[in-house]
């Protein structure tokens, strides 16, 4: 056989349910994976036979063992796991999906633990555990405060912190709440909903109702943070690109001893009146090159949501040049 001659190999899995997961239950991605690797490749009960040029063939094997080394793990494959592992393959590096999977977050009983999805998000994940403060910057859909709380919750199961606190800018109210009905956490509940939304669904309801009610957790405007020190606690403000560059300086100067924070925001997505300029903007001119300090970006390529979610964010960036 010559050095161009293709080669077959033929790979056995335990089950053929257990393959069947390995293609994200959809065997249709085999497609993706021949067009991107330049392989053949057919699948039957458990084995999977891959056909073409030998580099091409070893790349499409390091993409079953990463996907099995996942699933192993404990890890569930959807698509978007699947093309990462071809991608990964396709450039010969990078951050594979076992390797995602090994990161295990915060999960009460009955539910998975949170795990990044994106190499972005396990830099991400990374640089909170590594930093005192850490910016979270991209569009929606990217992971960037439900993460955040994950680690928050992470940590605060590890005693590592005593208090969780989550605050944005009330920016559609004017930060004028006291008209509303309802006590503070009823009139800022509109604003906060994310928050309580990621809360509920990595906690058992009643979990993260006694975090709620004893203080543990406490989620406020970030006017209310004016004049406190915050120690030991682990803060997230969200929606970062809405506070005012007074805002953002108050809630940074806030931090105490032991103390983390998540800044979260997406430039593109900024609701202030014209004329007033961001805090978000202004502290990542101010603070690039600080120590203990990190920012992480993130792009489409990150959005976790339903995949539609990142098309139309691609669109709007065209259309906007």
């Amino acid at each position: 056989m010559s050095e161009g001659d293709p080669v077959e190999t033929r790979l056995e899995f335990d089950t053929p349910r257990f393959l069947h997961e390995m293609l994200a239950n959809d065997p249709r991605n085999l497609a993706y994976l021949e067009e991107r690797l330049g392989v053949g490749a057919v699948s039957r009960e458990g084995w999977v036979l891959l056909k073409g040029a030998a580099d091409a063939v070893e790349r499409a094997r390091t993409v079953f063992a990463d996907l099995e080394g996942a699933l192993r793990q404990g890890g569930r494959i959807e698509t978007r796991d699947f093309r990462l592992a071809v991608d990964v393959a396709a450039r010969a590096g990078g951050v594979g999906v076992k390797e995602l999977a090994g990161v295990k977050l915060v999960g009460s009983r009955g539910r998975r633990p949170v795990v990044p999805r994106t190499p972005a998000q396990l830099g991400y994940v990374q640089a909170i555990e590594a930093h005192d403060v850490v910016f979270g910057l991209g569009p929606a859909g990217t992971g960037k405060t439900y993460l955040a709380m994950a680690m928050a919750l992470t940590l605060l199961k590890r005693r590592e912190i005593h208090r969780v606190v989550l605050t944005r800018p009330a920016v559609e109210a004017g930060e004028a709440l006291g008209f509303l009905p309802g006590d503070l956490r009823e009139k800022v509940a509109p604003y906060l909903r994310p928050l309580y939304d990621a809360i509920h669904d990595m906690l058992d309801p009643e979990e993260g109702h006694r975090y709620l009610e004893d203080g543990t957790i406490e989620i406020a405007p970030l006017a209310f943070m004016r004049g406190r020190t915050l120690a030991r606690s682990f803060v997230i403000l969200d929606e970062a690109q809405n506070t005012t560059r007074e805002q953002m300086f108050m809630a940074l100067t806030r931090l105490g001893e032991e103390s983390r924070m998540v800044v979260t925001g997406d430039s593109s997505q900024v609701d202030l009146k014209p004329g007033v300029k961001s805090g978000l903007a202004e502290a990542e001119a101010a603070l690039a090159d600080i120590e203990g300090i990190a920012f992480v970006r993130f792009g489409k390529e990150d959005i976790v949501r339903h995949p539609v979610v990142g098309r139309i964010v691609e669109a709007y960036e065209h259309h906007r040049g």
